[in-house]
């Protein structure tokens, strides 16, 4: 059974996969830390299938806003960022999209499953489009699998946030040479075509690039910060010092 600090995160009946008891290890332990700085009651009931009480999230949130606060972004940090990363704020970026998803459902086993779509990654880099289209039709899990896995011409809006980081973020085209990640599983994606975006000037964009550097201070100094606590916790049945990311909802 997993637990932190010898509160349970999970029961026994719950099937969660490595990232869903990571992400639940992570928010009691900042629970706990919130409760230790008289932030949250001592008698604030232990997480529910994983979610906490309103109190508690208004705690976390709390503690958070304290002890991750940093320096506000200068105007010449933020320019060195926007020419760093103007890919990133371009308007109007779209690609078509082919792909295959490798559902992530309840009781799942996450590792075989990745390494299946793995091993049909490897064999779909070194084929033609017509092998893509028929690995779509019998493998995939989203209803674009009938229609070969074509999802067209996609802009990031179109997208969920963190499948449209990976797929916008690189510049190939072609089946991609790693798997890609997002809320729905597994994707093998095939890029058939970039359309590239405009630009905006740094004034115009200039909120959005202060804010997205606030946000990566935030994700490196709350990684730090859970290390941190883990470091000095009880953990048992979940680890964490593999996790590549918070996760905290």
């Amino acid at each position: 059974m997993p637990y932190v600090n010898d509160i349970e995160i999970a029961a026994a009946d719950e099937a969660l996969d490595e990232e869903a008891l990571r992400q639940r290890a992570c928010t009691e332990l900042l629970r706990q830390r919130a409760i230790t700085l008289g932030l949250l009651a001592t008698d604030d009931p232990a997480p529910s299938e994983g979610a906490v009480s309103e109190e508690a999230s208004q705690a976390i949130e709390a503690l958070l806003a304290a002890e991750l606060a940093g320096p506000e972004p200068d105007e010449a940090a933020c320019r060195r960022h926007y020419d760093a990363n103007a890919r990133q704020y371009a308007r109007g970026e779209r690609v078509q999209v082919r792909h295959i998803l490798f559902a992530v459902t309840p009781g799942v086993d996450v590792g075989r499953l990745r390494q299946r779509a793995e091993a049909h990654l490897i064999t779909l880099r070194a084929s033609d489009a017509a092998a893509f289209t028929e690995a779509a039709r019998t493998l995939s899990n989203c209803p674009s699998g009938a229609e070969g896995g074509q999802l067209g011409w996609l802009t990031a809006d179109d997208c969920a946030p963190e499948f449209a980081r990976e797929l916008f973020g690189r510049s190939e085209i072609g089946v991609l040479p790693q798997l890609l990640h997002s809320r729905f599983g597994l994707h093998i994606a095939a890029i058939d075509a970039r359309e590239p975006g405009q630009l905006p000037a740094f004034e115009q964009v200039r909120e959005a690039v202060a804010q997205r550097m606030r946000q990566l201070h935030q994700i490196s100094a709350l990684r730090q910060y859970l290390q941190t606590l883990a470091a000095d916790a009880r953990l048992q049945g979940v680890e964490l010092q593999q996790a590549t990311s918070p996760l905290v909802q």
